[in-house]
């Protein structure tokens, strides 16, 4: 019973990124090609995916993992975008999967972190 008081569940990464390139903020098709390549190279297993395009093409999309999920909202008008990163840790730990997915967002925004806050579940 005392190793399940002890279990960390995943880590969170809650990031606000500034981007410079407004075309990566409404070009859905881009982005997800881009998270369909790296969740595939981090051996993270994709079950569904959703999104909206707006009006002036931002988007919001959730990508769900058998890990957990990738969401995004963006918002060219301001030049940001939130993103969060979580995958569980049921079998494996994953937070340096965590670390590196989400820096790999943040060089293909080649973005500036103005809020990064992570939840250790």
């Amino acid at each position: 019973m005392e190793n399940i008081q002890h279990y960390s569940k995943g880590l969170h990464i809650l990031l606000t990124l500034k981007v410079s390139d407004l075309e990566k903020l409404s070009d859905y098709d881009c982005f997800i090609q881009f998270s369909r390549k790296i969740l595939e190279e981090n051996e993270t297993e994709i079950v569904g995916e959703t999104f909206h395009i707006f009006e002036n093409n931002s988007y919001t999309a959730a990508i769900c993992l058998k890990e957990s999920h990738i969401c995004i909202h963006t918002w060219p008008e301001f030049g940001q975008l939130t993103l969060d990163v979580l995958l569980c840790n049921f079998i494996n730990d994953n937070r340096e999967k965590v670390e590196k997915i989400a820096e790999e967002y943040i060089r293909f925004f080649d973005a500036e972190i103005l809020q990064e806050d992570r939840v250790y579940r």
